[in-house]
């Protein structure tokens, strides 16, 4: 209900004094058996948010948001991190990143050294004499973190998720999507022409004489080309299922002799016994282009595909052409990022993993620790009860869910396995250097991750990257050293604080272990669903309500549009019964707090989702965003929670308390 207005009060007044006494008592009595809705009670988001709302007024382009405002705080914690590594390091990883750091931000010295940094890969290419020199070539590229012709790289074997093996897939392309070459449209026609003037440009800067570039350009088109003709879409080249076929390493040269795979295989350090390789036509057709193909035009290729990987980490030349074609056409920006930024990016590309391990000893406790992990065990326990108590899972499923819960592997901060920092030494005196030499570091470090055992090595995020993830193949819950910050995690805040905002976040992943998707992997690590098909249905109706809700919802910023609540329904599920759960938690820990210690865990959710969306942003996320906006991440489950009102004095019926027969239920 809105509150009064002023035009409203002014006529009441007025009529006041022209009515009997009595009937005024009888209009003041009325108005009292209707109060005004309190601005908790009408949009908690805009209420417990109202400070940062004003602070950070909506942007001409983009996004600002909390969360995102933790992004930045995070990389500028790693930019004053190498900042002291590059004045006065502290042990030999910090020496190396200083040093990393340092070649990059001297551009005059950048400058100078043109295109020195890949000279020797190109003297090699151009060394290229017969069809047997190619397969080489190529090996020796993905070394160094320049995968041509094809890609190569670990993950999970989906018969053993314990292991890690390799995969070798379509790539080699300069174009994210194999459609560009072959699509027909103005449109596409249009970045194909900014694309052959870029290849021209990198071309030029690798050494090709100027009479030969045309030529050389429509070689490499053409070859690019027949990759993309003998490729998957998209679509099918992100479906795991897809792309798994295992196949003996001993079986590999019989079926690509031209290709050289074995040989390949070693010069990665792999000597693992499987790899998967799905599109056999693919690798069959780039058997046939070994020797099919001149050496001339394979020459053509691998310079541009180098040039094209290092062009942002040369010279002006290089990354003005790069920005040009990459920023501008296919990430849509309009001006480069500045230099700090550019060489942050170069470092975590190349050298993250080294970066994280010097972010995390200096920016997470051991109290932090500790707190984290506590709240996490009290989630996981919380979790489990509710699984026990579980009105629609299955005597079956429940039991399944206890057992992989109980197993959860949780990993705070870094990935429990260290990683091997021998690398040769950077120095100061090439940038584009260095980033070869931290590359192949990284390259090296992945293809360890190929084999039994092996599978836990890394994570797929970095410990200065914030996030709080649950990873489905290891059934394991992550959280990073930089998540353990506000708004996320305070360890100084109190319990509620905490609970409300990390606890929540916990719970959510927690959830993710065994909902739907979660249910695809059991306790001991096997794939196979292990919902009846009561379960999967109770699942989909909460699925159908949720998104029957948020449907109704408008979304901020854009006239007209609702929330897409089938495309959210997955994460708005996890959200509610992540708060449902650490709601549950908290209060076995402060049983006795009083409704005003209460209202700091709702505030704390609140404080994750405030956000600022300009008006192309917000069109743009309402249409293919599965994530709610923040107003909607916030308001949506509290308005299903008895205690979220019951806190506020919030009624059911009014905008932020859903009536008992509206509630969604997940694990309460």
């Amino acid at each position: 209900m809105p509150t009064l207005r002023p035009l409203a009060i002014s006529l009441g007044v007025s009529l006041a004094m022209l009515v009997p006494v009595h009937d005024a008592l009888a209009a003041k009595k009325k108005a009292a058996r209707a109060p005004a809705v309190s601005a908790q009670c009408t949009d908690f988001h805009d209420a417990a948010n109202a400070a940062w709302l004003k602070a950070n007024p909506v942007p001409q382009t983009g996004a600002t948001t909390a969360l995102g405002q933790l992004v930045e705080r995070s990389r500028l914690q790693q930019r004053e991190l190498l900042d002291g590594a590059m004045a006065s390091p502290q042990g030999n990883v910090q020496k190396l990143l200083g040093d990393f750091w340092a070649s990059g931000l001297d551009e005059a010295a950048v400058e100078a050294d043109g295109s020195n940094p890949i000279a020797p890969l190109l003297t090699r290419i151009n060394a290229i004499k017969r069809a047997k020199d190619v397969p080489a070539s190529i090996a020796a590229l993905h070394q160094v973190g320049i995968p041509v012709a094809f890609n190569f790289s670990p993950d999970v074997d989906l018969k053993a998720l314990d292991r890690h093996i390799g995969y070798f897939m379509q790539g080699g392309m300069g174009l994210p999507d194999p459609a560009f070459y072959t699509r027909t449209d103005a449109d596409t026609v249009a970045v194909m022409g900014r694309y052959r003037a870029y290849v021209k440009q990198i071309l030029a800067l690798t050494g090709t004489p100027a009479a030969k570039l045309d030529a050389e350009v429509a070689s490499v088109i053409a070859l690019e080309t027949e990759l993309a003709r003998n490729a998957q879409s998209l679509a099918d080249l992100n479906n795991p299922f897809r792309n798994y076929a295992p196949i003996s390493t001993r079986d590999l040269n019989g079926r690509y002799k031209n290709l050289q795979l074995d040989a390949f295989l070693k010069v990665q350090g792999v000597n693992d016994d499987l790899v998967s390789l799905s599109d056999a036509a693919l690798f069959q057709a780039l058997d046939g282009m070994v020797t099919r193909i001149k050496p001339d035009q394979w020459k053509a290729y691998l310079r541009w595909r180098v040039g094209d990987a290092m062009a942002p980490y040369l010279s002006k030349a290089y990354r003005d052409a790069e920005f040009e074609f990459r920023g501008r056409v296919l990430r849509a920006q309009t001006l480069p990022a500045p230099r700090w930024e550019q060489v942050l990016d170069a470092i975590n590309v190349a050298a993250g993993p080294m970066l994280g391990r010097e972010y995390a000893a200096k920016h997470l406790s051991a109290e932090d620790r500790r707190q984290a992990a506590w709240i996490i065990d009290k989630l996981r326990e919380t979790q489990i009860e509710a699984v026990k108590r579980s009105t629609w899972l299955s005597a079956e499923a429940k039991a399944e869910a206890e057992a992989k819960l109980g197993a959860l592997k949780i990993e705070i901060g870094t990935p429990l396995r260290d990683l091997d920092y021998s690398v040769q030494p950077m120095g100061r005196g090439s940038f584009g250097g260095n980033m070869l030499i931290a590359s192949t570091w990284r390259h090296r470090e992945e293809m360890k991750r190929i084999g039994r055992g092996n599978a836990d090595r890394r994570w797929d995020v970095l410990p200065q990257q914030p996030s709080l993830a649950y990873d489905l193949a290891q059934n394991r819950l992550i959280v990073t050293a930089a998540a353990l910050q506000g708004p996320i995690f305070n360890a100084q805040s109190s319990a509620a604080n905490k609970f409300g905002s990390y606890g929540a976040l916990v719970g959510h992943e927690l959830t993710r272990a065994i909902d739907a998707k979660g249910a695809l992997i059991d306790a001991r690590g096997e794939l196979r669903s292990w919902w009846t098909p009561a379960d999967k249905t109770a699942w989909t109706l909460l699925g159908t309500r949720m998104a029957t809700q948020y449907s109704a919802y408008d979304f901020p910023g854009v006239k007209g549009a609702k929330v897409n609540g089938t495309l959210t329904a997955d994460n708005n599920l996890a959200d509610l019964a992540g708060l449902e759960l650490a709601w549950d938690a908290y209060r076995a820990v402060e049983a006795n707090a009083k409704p005003a210690d209460q209202q700091g865990f709702f505030t704390a959710w609140a404080a994750l989702w405030p956000q600022q969306l300009s008006p192309n942003e917000a069109a743009a996320r309402a249409s293919m965003d599965i994530e709610a906006p923040g107003k909607w991440r916030t308001n949506g489950p509290l308005a299903n929670l008895p205690a979220f009102g019951a806190s506020f004095t919030c009624k059911p019926g009014q905008p932020m308390q859903r009536t008992d027969a509206e509630q969604i239920r997940v694990w309460r």
